[in-house]
């Protein structure tokens, strides 16, 4: 992953009812969750929760697919791990160790 990628993925993710989208959907594993679902659990109009999957769509963050009469909102896990990955990366690169400090 590369930091512009980076950083649009944490610029969709970074509003505080985007995160909680994010949050549900990684809480409901594979089977995703239906956007009537979310929208019951967050009590917002559809309106602004269309506003808010579509920034995370466009992340790459979700993916939507429906199943019969409902939209099921997933998580990209696959994306999400790339991004953790890309964070943490370089954990403890410069640290100095005691022995070595002056």
């Amino acid at each position: 992953m590369k930091l512009d990628e980076a950083a649009n993925i944490l610029a969709k993710i970074g509003n505080p009812t985007r995160l909680r989208i994010v949050r549900m959907l990684v809480r409901a594993g594979d089977d995703g969750l239906a956007v009537g679902t979310i929208q019951r659990q967050l009590k917002i109009p559809g309106s602004t929760l269309t506003h808010h999957i579509a920034h995370l769509k466009s992340a790459g963050v979700i993916h939507q697919q429906r199943q019969q009469a409902n939209l099921i909102c997933t998580m990209e896990y696959d994306l999400l791990r790339k991004l953790v990955d890309y964070l943490t990366e370089e954990c403890c690169a410069d640290e100095v160790s005691s022995d070595n400090a002056a």
